[in-house]
């Protein structure tokens, strides 16, 4: 422990020695950099005198601090910090080991333990946090103190030191221990990736790249702090450790420069010299042990010269056209850079603290490009790359490579030489395709002879161009193969073409291909049907010729299979596809050839029909599609009855578009649908406008957080006895610029179906819990809780329990005053993981109410199996008149009094129903007999009624 003396002095009387200006420190302040305004006093013995900050009072004391270890050799360090906040503020104060920054070229600081103790002119010494990489200690500031402290300092030296906020401080040194993991991790693996490459390959670059690898391994692990995670050093080994890892960096560098350009090959005497260099690195280990900074010194000059040896080399090298030395070009580059950078740092004019870690992923990324460049080399190589061979062969052997067979026609003895024989390709006997050309026309497709004899025709004729023709040939076994011929002509002296030389490949599978692309984008692969956009093409077609006359009145129809997705999950998918099969054969059979019919989609056909134009027999037809589609089919022993849900328009509209006609249809087909199916539905304009006012509303409903047009109205739950207002349930409301009013009703079912429940969900819980502590700000303490609903989206979303916390966190409301309503069909949705989110919310002290209890489900298993300690009576039961209500009302509120369950009854009608339902036990009501829902300031000016804010002296 430190002896710490206090006497006050006046100002007159003080010693010469001052603490420096107090640091003023507010809340808000993160990190101060205090290197600047620390004060360093050399060789002052084991007793030190100083004159502390003058507090607020403006009286400077005098403190005199003694050594605390035996490391101590004299040094001192003051600084003062003033806390100018009214609250109390727990800082940090870090003094690193090592930066590099500033660290010196010569003679480098190496890093050592900074802070042997630091004594605060009030209070005890401070305590020491434990950190391998810093000193770091922990200190407490009263509101409007101004303290001073003396660190005892264990070097001369304090490179810089820090005032961190603990949680900064803590967020910071992840944020550097995961980057550092990332680069470790990547220069690990690039390590062992050279090393297997040089196993495998074995070429003199590799291992050298290998062993510049490992030695930027060694030195980020060092760098870094990993090593003393993987064995113990002390600080000064830890000097001796990072002066060996930037000697074996040096060292390695220049065996890399000197294996890379092969410099042997240019002369011995430069092998000599490279020799002694990396002869002396290594000595420099043996004196990192004896004085670590000048060995590091040596190596950081080193770095120097080979940097500018390796400039010199590689433009000499590289104006002599010696492909490594260009291939070297970025990656020296880069090395160049990266010592620019290092100077730049170690000398002081680029300090920061991400310079450093920056420092070591840049060696990564320089690693990283040696591994590129000598791969280039590794998998590179053979006679061919040397350029061994002429350009005829290299022509050959491009040819031979590529598997075309060369088609020479001999024109003045018209004679065709394949080679290899296309004959044994075809099937047929060797040489049967060799002899005169037109030999050749007899086993082409009867389309293709015309066109080929004239193309060789005028070839000849123009006796200049390429030929390029392709055609089909019959092989022996019947089958057609597209050849494909490409050639040139050859002149003779008098201008005539005396030969023509080329490549025949067969492209059979190509065109195939080909045909399959375009077969699969017309049709259905399934049906053998055109697909949507055949459909819609011919159906503009058609559209196109019926304004010219009153013979052509299109009808288009949206078929779609009711219940089919019933038959996929019970039978399986290819029962689905056999029965989809079936009813396109029994709807063709219906069509005319004019009529079209296609597949629109998984279970949904189109049809065109143009065969028939008076309405009455469009019916018929109408209802002959869905009789057809309604006979049973057998499948595997079991008889499937199917019907179809039929939208119908027919053209009337000279403007309409045919992706707008079946637009119409597919609104008629789907008001078919949500009609219960198995009919026929023939359009009327105002199906439009139902889709149209939803997506309206939709959109509209996205713009309503921003724009502010959401609320929350609240109605007040009382105690039945007494009518006291117990709590209140939030409801939202949206008022819409232009509709006014919107009630719940219309909008939630909307937000169900899109993704927007969830964003309206958390605004629901954020504002009614930011409005209850609202109103307990400007009343007294208030004995009422917040009822919120929660939707099913929200319920089934895993991180609901996340989002409530952090919503707790952010606005430090109590969760014992929130209570949130589900409703017995969300419960059911996913029962399992109900449970489980529920629970949790649970354990953050949060309510949980079963609203709507008394009609669904209305399993009393629920009851056990969920964490609910509330239910709430549906209004339907409460407002029923039968006989055996009042038994029925009063065995559930029996069993939840049993259970310790509060009860509250909706939709109370009477003063007489809330006194039956006090006698029955049930304590809470909600109804507009209490009142109607209001807002926000209403509940807030009829809370400050009955819960004056009482001041308290």
């Amino acid at each position: 422990m430190l002896a710490l003396t206090l006497c006050t002095l006046t100002l007159a009387a003080a010693a010469p020695t001052f603490a420096a200006e107090p640091v003023k420190i507010a809340r808000d302040d993160t990190a101060l950099d205090l290197t600047a305004t620390t004060e360093i006093y050399s060789n002052q013995g084991e007793a030190f005198q100083v004159s502390t900050a003058p507090g607020a009072d403006g009286i400077r004391r005098r403190i005199e601090v003694r050594a605390s270890s035996d490391r101590h050799q004299g040094d001192w360090a003051v600084f003062a910090l003033a806390n100018m906040s009214e609250e109390q503020l727990e800082r940090v104060i870090v003094a690193p080991h090592f930066r590099l920054a500033n660290s010196k070229m010569f003679w480098p600081d190496l890093g050592s333990q900074r802070i042997i103790a630091i004594t605060p002119s009030e209070g005890f010494a401070l305590d020491r946090l434990p950190s391998e990489e810093a000193d770091v200690f922990r200190i407490t500031l009263n509101p409007g103190s101004v303290i001073t402290f003396v660190a005892e300092l264990a070097t001369p030296n304090l490179p810089q030191i820090y005032l961190w906020e603990p949680d900064a401080y803590k967020d910071t040194v992840n944020a550097f221990t995961l980057y550092r993991g990332i680069v470790l991790g990547i220069a690990g693996l690039l390590a062992v990736f050279l090393t297997i490459l040089f196993v495998v390959k074995g070429t003199s670059m590799l291992p050298a790249a290998a062993a510049l690898a490992w030695a930027v391994l060694a030195y980020i692990c060092v760098d870094f702090g990993f090593l003393g995670k993987l064995i113990s050093i002390t600080a000064s080994d830890e000097r001796i450790w990072r002066a060996g890892a930037e000697v074996a960096l040096a060292s390695s560098l220049v065996i890399f420069l000197f294996t890379y350009l092969n410099l042997n090959r240019w002369h011995a005497h430069l092998g000599y010299a490279t020799f002694a260099w990396v002869l002396g690195l290594g000595l420099l280990f043996g004196v990192a042990i004896y004085d670590p900074s000048i060995a590091s010194g040596i190596a950081r000059l080193s770095f120097g010269l080979t940097a500018t040896v390796g400039i010199v080399l590689i433009i000499y090298l590289g104006f002599n056209r010696f492909d490594r030395a260009i291939l070297l070009v970025p990656t020296w580059a880069l090395i160049i850079v990266w010592l620019f950078g290092g100077w730049l740092t170690v000398t002081g004019r680029l300090d920061n603290d991400i310079i450093q870690p920056a420092h070591g992923g840049g060696l990564v990324l320089i690693v990283l490009l040696i591994g590129f460049t000598v791969m280039q080399h590794a998998f590179a190589g053979g006679a061919y790359q040397q350029g061994l061979f002429s350009d005829l062969e290299r022509q050959s052997l491009a040819l031979t490579g590529a598997g075309d067979t060369v088609w020479d026609w001999d024109v003045a003895r018209d004679r065709v030489i394949t080679i290899p024989d296309m004959s044994i390709r075809l099937g047929l006997s060797q040489g049967t395709m060799h002899g005169p050309v037109r030999n050749w026309l007899p086993r082409l497709h009867p389309d293709d002879r015309d066109r080929f004899r004239a193309t060789l025709d005028v070839l000849l004729e123009h006796r200049k161009g390429r030929l390029n023709h392709e055609f089909r040939i019959r092989a022996e076994d019947g089958h057609f193969h597209w050849l494909q011929i490409r050639a040139r002509p050859v002149l003779g002296s008098n201008g005539e073409v005396i030969r023509c030389v080329g490549t025949i490949i067969d492209v059979t599978e190509h065109k195939n291909t080909i045909d399959r692309l375009l077969q699969d984008a017309m049709t259905d692969n399934l049906t053998g049907l055109p697909n949507r956009e055949v459909f819609l093409d011919r159906l503009q077609s058609v559209l196109a010729l019926a304004p010219g006359g009153d013979t052509l009145r299109p009808t288009v129809m949206a078929i779609d299979i009711d219940r089919y997705k019933q038959v996929n999950d019970t039978l399986g998918i290819s029962a689905g596809d056999n029965i989809l099969i079936a009813l396109t054969r029994r709807l063709r059979r219906l069509l005319k050839p004019q009529d079209t019919l296609a597949r629109l989609s998984g279970d949904q056909f189109g049809l065109i029909l143009v065969s028939e134009r008076d309405p009455s027999k469009v019916a018929d037809f109408a209802d002959a599609v869905s009789k057809a589609i309604m006979v049973p089919i057998n499948f595997a022993n079991r008889e499937i009855i199917l019907t179809a849900s039929i939208g119908l328009v027919s053209w009337v509209d000279q403007q309409e578009s045919a992706a707008g006609l079946l637009s119409d249809a597919e609104l008629a087909m789907y008001r078919a649908k949500r009609a219960g199916g198995n009919r026929v539905e023939p359009f009327r304009p105002a199906f439009r406008g139902t889709g149209t006012d939803r997506l309206q509303l939709e959109t509209d409903l996205r713009r309503a957080i921003e724009r502010q047009e959401l609320s929350m109205a609240y109605q007040p739950i009382v105690k039945l006895e007494g009518g006291e207002i117990a709590g209140f349930e939030a409801l939202m409301r949206w008022d819409h610029p232009k509709r006014g009013t919107i009630p719940p009703s219309e909008f939630i079912p909307i937000a169900e179906m899109s993704d927007l429940i969830e964003p309206l969900g958390m605004f629901a819980l954020e504002r009614a819990t930011s409005d209850l502590m609202d109103w307990e700000r400007h009343t007294a303490d208030l004995p009422i809780f917040v009822s919120i609903n929660l939707s099913s989206a929200q319920l089934l979303n895993n991180e609901l329990f996340n989002d409530v916390r952090a919503m707790l966190s952010k606005t430090q409301c109590d969760p014992k005053r929130l209570k949130l309503e589900l409703t017995e069909s969300m419960v059911m949705e996913n029962p399992e993981q109900a449970r489980l989110v529920l629970g949790k919310i649970k354990e953050t002290g949060i309510s949980l109410a079963l609203d709507d209890f008394g009609t669904g489900y209305s399993s009393l298993a629920y009851l056990t199996r969920f964490p609910f300690d509330t239910i709430k009576l549906d209004r339907a039961l409460v407002a029923d008149r039968s006989d055996k209500r009042a038994i029925l009302l009063r065995s559930i509120i029996t069993m939840a009094c049993d259970m310790e369950m509060d009860v509250v009854a909706e939709g109370i009608e009477t003063e007489e129903d809330a006194a039956e339902l006090l006698k029955m036990g049930c304590r809470l009501g909600q109804s507009y007999l209490f009142g109607a829902p209001v807002g926000t300031e209403t509940v807030q000016k009829m809370l400050k009624e009955r819960y004056p804010k009482v001041k308290r002296a």
